[in-house]
């Protein structure tokens, strides 16, 4: 399915503002509020909206500090691979796994209350991760920029 000028256009709103109404849609991108209603569902069934979630504010719960491992595993093969990601999956305070292409096989985007509790995930989780030869830490300063919204153009 292509999208249209409406589609990103509605795209674009509730990836800004995911509770807004759908009658504040319509208005928003110029359609009545059933004509939105049927693209909306339309997104969802294509696929183009995979899910709703809430943000939270990761400072708030007590989640303040960031950290992005590199990991290279001790062979590429598709057995350690597979077994790899599907033990980091398991694991609560990793947000993110990227397979990636150059000196790292894999970074992982780690959150945790402070330095002594990501030793304790590092010790009690990322050490124990099937295949790993070498993981290289960095701890995130500042958040300067982030944000969710693919651009949709």
């Amino acid at each position: 399915m292509m999208l249209n000028t409406i589609d990103r256009a509605i795209l674009n709103a509730l990836q800004n503002q995911g509770r807004i109404s759908n009658a504040e849609l319509a208005e928003l991108v110029n359609l009545s509020p059933s004509a939105c209603h049927r693209r909306v569902q339309r997104l969802e069934k294509d696929g183009f909206i995979k899910q709703y979630v809430a943000l939270l504010n990761a400072r708030k719960i007590g989640l303040p500090t960031t950290v992005f491992v590199e990991i290279r595993l001790s062979a590429q093969a598709d057995e350690v691979l597979d077994n790899f990601e599907k033990a980091v999956a398991r694991i609560p305070d990793v947000l993110e796994c990227h397979l990636m292409a150059g000196t790292a096989d894999y970074i992982l985007k780690v959150v945790a209350e402070n330095t002594e509790d990501f030793a304790r995930i590092h010790r009690q989780h990322l050490t124990r991760l099937p295949g790993v030869a070498q993981m290289q830490s960095s701890f995130a300063l500042r958040t300067v920029f982030k944000t969710t919204a693919l651009p949709v153009t």
